[in-house]
């Protein structure tokens, strides 16, 4: 009884791990001359290699929010207004998000480790 137990412990410590949600991320390009992507309202700097969800919040016909990076390659449209939800796995090396129409002034970068 006391084996059953056991297990039965072990298994509701090990299963919520293994089903918990990526973390995510939050991107936003507008309405302004803005671009950002933040993790729990910090601006992302370095972050460690795995699966995230990234919600984007496009307030503007004239941006849009271009991710790219080892593996990854996400865009929303410059003439949507609107959100996108992305299930993205991160891999080492080095992240840069993008207005495509402003990519001089609009830019911002993170390293995955």
């Amino acid at each position: 009884m006391k084996f059953v137990a056991l297990v039965a412990l072990v298994a509701a410590l090990a299963v919520p791990s293994a089903l918990a949600a990526p973390p995510t991320l939050n991107g936003l390009v507008g309405p302004g001359f803005t671009i950002s992507l933040k993790q729990a309202g910090k601006k992302v700097t370095k972050l460690k290699a795995g699966t995230y969800v990234i919600k984007v919040v496009d307030k503007s016909d004239i941006h849009n929010f271009h991710l790219k990076g080892p593996g990854v390659n996400k865009t929303t449209s410059v003439a949507a207004v609107g959100s996108a939800l992305w299930k993205v796995k991160l891999k080492k090396g080095t992240y840069k998000y993008v207005c495509d129409p402003h990519l001089t002034t609009m830019t911002g970068t993170f390293k995955v480790t």
